[in-house]
């Protein structure tokens, strides 16, 4: 096994896609922080940049007999980083419309018996997913989005870890998306979804 060092983008690709483990080392260590600077000048966010890197380099190792670098490896690694803060970004607008529905104040506003009989049968809906979530799961939610906790705050609180609680996150919110999405694309309020 020689030192991966001193060799090439182009070299440590060829290697890489042969199984190489020591070239990906080197590819990761090459551009770790480089692609942590481009992350993180987005999200200003370290917790957010490093997952979203972790998770980059896992599906391109993962990937690697798949995966096609016609530019330069750099260029490659970049625009496949934006990419992924541009998935991340969208999950989060995803998630941060949710938050307005189910942190709606029904009470604050003048409405009409439509409106009022729409938001009793959406409080209605939410009772009933969150019933249908598992203890856990529903726990989780409950911290996110009523009490406002980070992910890192309930990982703590409940003794899980950020992925487990985003995995939960993750779960609950499908779960909403599904029983929602018929009436919500039927109703003036279509766009807090999507």
């Amino acid at each position: 096994m020689s030192n991966r060092h001193n060799h090439t983008d182009e070299e440590l690709i060829i290697l890489y896609k042969e199984n190489d483990v020591v070239a990906f080392r080197e590819i990761y260590v090459r551009y770790w922080y480089e692609l942590y600077l481009i992350t993180n000048k987005r999200l200003r966010s370290k917790e957010a940049s490093e997952e979203i890197i972790q998770n980059f380099f896992t599906i391109f190792w993962t990937n690697r007999k798949k995966i096609n670098i016609r530019s330069s490896l750099r260029a490659y690694l970049h625009t496949s980083i934006r990419y992924s803060v541009i998935d991340h970004l969208a999950k989060e607008a995803t998630k941060n419309n949710y938050l307005e529905l189910l942190s709606f104040n029904y009470k604050d506003t003048a409405n009409t018996t439509e409106e009022t009989i729409f938001l009793h049968e959406v409080e209605e809906g939410i009772s009933f997913v969150m019933s249908k979530l598992p203890a856990k799961c529903r726990r989780v939610f409950e911290l996110s989005r009523q009490q406002h906790k980070s992910n890192k705050e309930i990982a703590e609180l409940l003794g899980l870890s950020e992925k487990t609680v985003e995995n939960h996150i993750t779960n609950a919110l499908k779960l909403f998306r599904v029983h929602f999405k018929e009436m919500l694309i039927a109703s003036s309020f279509a766009w807090l979804l999507f």
